[in-house]
């Protein structure tokens, strides 16, 4: 097995629309990691998507964290990951109405979705509203109908919860997005709809343990985490390259 093939497979790929990004880097060595972004940077394929994405431990050394600044690399974002064992959920009471897009039209959705990221903690998204749609069909495939869900109160969209299985798992669930939009917020509802988006993935997708994130500068989404009891268990650091107008091999260094 080649060197590239060997670094490849001991992290994890994450393939949407127009970006790639690579999670699960912390079983390389600090040298591998730097081996690993100097055969992203140089691997055509990958040059073809418009933005490349490292995650990265928090705890790794700032000569990496220079290294990738010299690969072209730009810090995005730092986020908490935290996990909950669905197996802790009782037998819930959905509070809202939930309605997938099997029953709303995909213009509502965006609609929506647009709204609960106004004013939003997390560092601000790269790619557009469609860009977003597309990317989460090209990673769920036709069960995005599923995910793709509008909360409502009394008939009033409140927000969006967007769960599914992680690709790749069978019984890893993920909140793709999560979010109120801004006149439903501060009142309590966040963390009443995230237990219920939970409750969807123990129910309606199967899932045995949840895997959750969000940015460390996002204290109303950590109250939620942490009132609905999820474990912290790493922080993970995002660095981004736009590959938009090519690679400029001269700012690489080996």
């Amino acid at each position: 097995m080649d060197q590239k093939q060997n670094l490849y497979e001991k992290v994890k790929f994450v393939i949407g629309d127009n970006f790639i990004t690579i999670e699960e880097t912390g079983r390389l060595t600090d040298q591998e990691l730097c081996q690993l972004t100097d055969l992203l940077v140089s691997d055509k394929d990958i040059q073809q998507e418009d933005n490349l994405t490292i995650l990265v431990n928090s705890a790794r050394s700032a000569e990496v964290e220079k290294y990738l600044e010299s690969c072209q690399f730009k810090f995005h974002d730092e986020r908490i990951f935290v996990r909950f064992d669905l197996s802790r959920m009782g037998d819930e009471a959905a509070v809202f109405t939930m309605k997938s897009l099997r029953e709303v039209s995909v213009a509502h959705f965006k609609d929506v979705w647009q709204r609960s990221m106004e004013g939003s903690l997390n560092a601000a998204p790269y790619l557009s509203m469609d860009e977003q749609i597309e990317s989460v069909k090209k990673e769920l495939g036709s069960s995005y109908i599923d995910t793709c869900n509008v909360a409502y109160e009394n008939k009033k969209a409140i927000g969006v919860v967007m769960p599914h299985i992680e690709p790749g798992t069978e019984n890893e669930g993920r909140m793709f997005y999560f979010g109120l939009v801004p006149e439903a917020r501060g009142q309590g509802k966040g963390s009443v709809l995230y237990r219920q988006g939970l409750d969807m993935l123990k129910k309606e997708f199967g899932a045995l343990y949840s895997v959750g994130a969000t940015s460390v500068n996002n204290h109303p989404m950590l109250s939620i985490l942490q009132r609905n009891g999820c474990e912290v268990t790493e922080t993970i650091k995002l660095f981004k390259r736009s590959n938009r107008g090519g690679f400029d091999d001269s700012s690489h260094h080996n």
